[in-house]
Formats: structure tokens, C-alpha cells, sequence
């Protein structure tokens, strides 16, 4: 039975980086002879205009039925006058919790070849290789109650020892396959839920005698991202603390464009670009499709369990670098900005030859 993928392009840049990383799989699972199903559903203000809600139900059973979704970005200033439930983030939220995908998988690195467009010294980025692991269903974003009254606004921060421990356990994980340091962010000499937060990563360091931990307070690694990001190996903190600092990552990468994520643990994975929607350059084949590709190849490697073939794709990513193809984010005075369309076009043909290269080498 072939790989079921529900593929969401949602609002603004999303179709058209999603489109090119629809077409990495697609090339990849013909490559290996398996089949791959891809199915397109609406989500975001497009799914609002058309159809009266962010997540239309179909769009969600869809997604349930699948083995895995990818996603595009979702936002429009049109809907920004929207009640917050009906906004096209109340459907991105819901489609998380209804997955149940827990942990959100956010790695940045630099690239040789993107050195120069980060903000860092060349000796302070140079071999930079975060990964971000950021709970993703609990905290404020999901705490109730919460809303505005009057002049007052409230909203609620909670965390089981349950939701921690599940979080905590996969970026231990993760760190086991690095450099073996996990550093847990918490904010734990002002609030409640990062004292729970430390006790529980504390008690299951017991589990994993092999990976050094350290804690951090959230405004510590905060400056100590800016200053100092080969220090980091693997991150692991709550929801909004996740946001944050994952974002600020990006400026390892080079551009937020660069960065994808994947949400694994629940019911059904989701991968998506950490980016949003960029509505300002949407339509103009200006838009890094870096990040959705890279989340396909999290994608291969996470679900479709083909490591080998999420390494290809990765390799094609540096190869068009190598020979100099930038996107606009990253191009910098001394490079032509490069399209989305010629970008993907330029994977897919790396990935390709790569394939074709892998394959007559088995076949000797």
C-alpha cells in the first residue's frame, strides 16, 4: 500500500513552495518504485472565503485518513478583523490538536554556502547545527480559561507531567542520534510551569545516563543563541518559548525561509515550513522554497522511514547552493536572486541525477 499524503497549500507563498515539494516526493518515490498518493484540501482564509471556515471538516477527515499531511503556510490580512476562532491560525491550531502531533521537530543549520547572509561573524555560525524540539499542544497557545473583558485580557499557561515527559523523552531521543547535549529552556525562578517543567526533565535524565543535560533560563539562551550558537546542540522547551526561539534560530540558517519543521507523535505527522504565508511577495516566484522542500525530506525521514532518500534530497539542496542559486531572502549583493520556480526546478533536477546515480551504483 502506497504513502497517503494529504497535502495542504493553505494561504499565500504556500502553494507555491508546497508545489515543489510535492514534486522532491514525487521524484523520490518514483525513484524508489513506491507508491505515493497525494490528495490537495483547502485550509486558511482560502478555506474561509470559499467554504465559511479555516478547517473545513472535510479538509480534517482527510487529513485523519492519511498517514501524513503537508502544509504550506496559513494567514491573511484580510481576516485579521476575524473573531480569534474564526481566523485562518484557529485552523492550523485545531488541525495540530486533532493530530495529536506533540512534538515539533525544528532544526536549523548553516550551510557553508550561507554564511554571509547570517548576521553572525564567519567563526561564531560556521558549523552551526541546532535542533528545536518545542511542545507543541499545551501552554498558553491551548491553556483555558482565557479571553477579554472589558479592559482586561487573560490568558492561561498549563502543562501536565504527562505532556512534558512525552516532549522531553523524544528530544532525548534526538540528542542520542547528535552531539549528546540537550539543553531544557524554562523559565523556572518566576513560573509555576517551568519549576514542573525542570523536575520532570530532571527525573528522566535518569533514562539517559548517555546525553548531558543542562538548564536554561528562556532570556539566557535567548542571548546565548545571539552570541554564541555553536554551543547548542538539541533545545527542547514549552510552546510559546518554542515560537520564539526557533524563529530567532533562523538567523543561523540564514533566513526563516531555510527552516522546516516537522510535528510527530500523535495520530497522523505533519511537516510544514516554518515560515508563514508572506502574502506581500505572494504570486511572485519570489518565495525561498527551501524550507517546504526540507520539510519533505523530514518527511521521508520521519515517516516514510527512507533515511537514505531524505539524505538525497538534502544533498540536492547543497548542491544548488553550491553552484550559487539563492533565493531572494539569502542572495546578498554578490548573487543573482534566484526565482521559487528556477530553485525547485534546480532540486528536482540534482535529485534526480542523484537518484539515477544511487540506483547504477546498486545495479553494478
Amino acid at each position: 500500500m502506497g504513502l497517503k499524503i494529504a497535502v495542504l497549500p493553505g494561504d499565500g507563498i504556500g502553494p507555491e513552495v508546497t508545489r515543489h515539494a510535492v514534486r522532491v516526493l514525487a521524484t523520490v518515490f518514483d525513484g524508489a518504485r513506491r507508491d505515493v498518493y497525494f490528495a490537495e484540501h483547502p485550509i486558511g482564509a482560502g478555506a474561509i472565503k470559499r467554504l465559511g471556515t479555516p478547517l473545513p471538516d472535510e479538509t480534517l477527515h482527510a487529513c485523519l485518513g492519511s498517514h501524513v499531511v503537508l502544509l504550506g503556510a496559513v494567514g491573511d490580512p484580510s481576516c485579521d478583523g476575524l473573531p480569534r476562532a474564526e481566523r485562518p491560525v484557529a485552523g492550523l491550531l485545531k488541525l495540530r490538536r486533532e493530530l495529536g502531533a506533540f512534538a515539533n521537530l525544528r532544526p536549523a543549520r548553516c550551510e557553508d554556502e550561507l554564511v554571509a547572509a547570517t548576521p553572525y561573524r564567519p567563526e561564531k555560525v560556521r558549523g552551526a547545527d541546532i535542533l528545536i524540539v518545542r511542545e507543541l499542544l499545551g501552554g498558553l497557545y491551548f491553556g483555558e480559561p482565557r479571553g477579554i473583558e472589558g479592559d482586561e485580557a487573560f490568558n492561561t499557561m498549563r502543562y501536565t507531567r504527562v505532556e512534558i515527559e512525552r516532549v522531553v523523552r523524544v528530544a532525548f531521543q534526538q540528542a542520542r542520534l547528535r552531539r549528546r547535549l540537550l539543553t531544557s529552556v524554562d523559565k523556572a525562578n518566576v513560573l509555576e510551569t517551568s519549576q514542573l517543567w525542570r523536575a520532570v526533565v530532571t527525573d528522566l535524565t535518569r533514562e539517559y545516563p548517555d546525553v548531558r543535560l543542562e538548564h536554561m533560563y528562556v532570556d539566557a539562551c535567548a542571548m546565548r543563541l545571539a552570541i554564541d550558537p555553536l554551543h547548542f546542540d538539541v533545545i527542547v522547551t514549552e510552546n510559546l518559548f518554542g515560537d520564539i526561539l526557533s524563529d530567532q534560530a533562523a538567523a543561523v540558517a540564514g533566513s526563516i525561509g531555510m527552516l522546516p519543521s516537522a510535528s510527530i507523535g500523535g495520530r497522523v505527522d505533519l511537516y510544514e515550513p516554518v515560515h508563514g504565508s508572506a502574502p506581500d511577495i505572494a504570486g511572485t516566484d519570489r518565495a525561498n522554497p527551501f524550507g517546504a522542500i526540507a520539510s519533505a525530506a523530514m518527511l521521508l525521514r520521519h515517516t516514510a522511514k527512507m533515511p537514505l532518500e531524505a539524505t538525497l534530497v538534502e544533498q540536492a539542496i547543497r548542491h544548488v547552493l553550491e553552484i550559487g542559486m539563492r533565493p531572494a531572502d539569502v542572495a546578498g549583493p554578490h548573487h543573482r536572486a534566484s526565482t521559487t520556480s528556477e530553485i525547485g526546478e534546480a532540486v528536482e533536477h540534482t535529485l534526480a541525477e542523484l537518484i539515477d546515480h544511487r540506483r547504477s551504483y546498486h545495479a553494478v
